[in-house]
């Protein structure tokens, strides 16, 4: 279905980005990955990749640095002409009082999970315009709907990312380039993953306990949403089947913003 189009993935070394990355490869996609990770895993992902027929490649720009985002977005119009699907992915979590954040965490949150999507995106629609057709597909979160006490920067950041969604909706509405965001609930990552021993520690509670009464406490399935389902609403919004969605927020949290 995408054979032919680039996809650039932010933070698509693991976790929710390796997923749609591989989805997207999948349907024929070359495919743009970023991220951090070891030589061979990252080579894995390239081979992955192109097993299905397009094209790969890896470059990793930390999301803080708006020239190393310069950077790949110019090797995505070298080696491909450019970005024809961009997923804003990478993020990153600090949970404090907001009293006592860290001038550096909220920093970091505020640049990887809001300002990279506006620097990839200002980059990336000129090509998008040009060829009549795009896809901006920014991950947010349920915490772009609602918030949850000691995560201050992390909200402030994915109710901008609703905002810059919807915004960037209204510019490009006639251009043949639509911009929407997933809501996902909680997903197991590694990033959750590493989140669970430091809690059962902290409350006294075992992994099942953390699981259901701590981390899914907010989603009526109990269950965990699955790196497989966002990938497949972005299948679903890179598609022509949704030419005509745009500026939407997905949910994709089991109930939790039906509450």
């Amino acid at each position: 279905m995408l054979q032919g189009k680039t996809a650039l993935i932010t933070g698509s070394t693991s976790g929710i980005g390796q997923a749609i990355a591989e989805a997207l490869a999948a349907q024929g996609a070359n495919i743009v990955f970023n991220g951090f990770g070891e030589a061979d895993h990252i080579d894995a992902l390239l081979n992955t990749a192109r097993s299905h027929g397009g094209r790969a490649l890896h470059h990793p720009a930390d999301m803080r640095r708006p020239d190393e985002i310069a950077a790949m977005m110019d090797l995505a119009q070298a080696e491909f002409g450019g970005v024809d699907i961009l997923v804003n992915n990478a993020g990153i979590q600090h949970v404090a009082p907001v009293d006592e954040f860290p001038l550096d965490k909220w920093n970091d949150i505020i640049a990887i999970n809001l300002s990279s999507a506006f620097h990839t995106t200002r980059l990336a629609v000129p090509g998008m315009r040009q060829r009549g057709w795009g896809r901006i597909i920014n991950i947010a979160s349920a915490h772009a709907l609602v918030a949850s006490p000691f995560k201050s920067a992390y909200v402030a950041a994915k109710h901008g990312i609703a905002g810059f969604t919807k915004s960037c909706a209204l510019e490009l509405a006639q251009s043949g380039v639509t911009v929407n965001a997933i809501c996902p609930g909680y997903v197991r990552t590694p990033l959750v993953e590493r989140q669970i021993p430091d809690t059962m520690k902290a409350r006294n509670l075992t992994r099942e306990q953390v699981e259901r009464d701590v981390l899914l406490a907010a989603q009526p399935t109990k269950r965990f949403v699955t790196v497989e389902e966002i990938a497949a609403m972005v299948g679903y919004l890179a598609s022509d089947a949704a030419r005509s969605v745009t500026g939407a927020l997905m949910s994709v949290d089991g109930g939790w913003t039906a509450q």
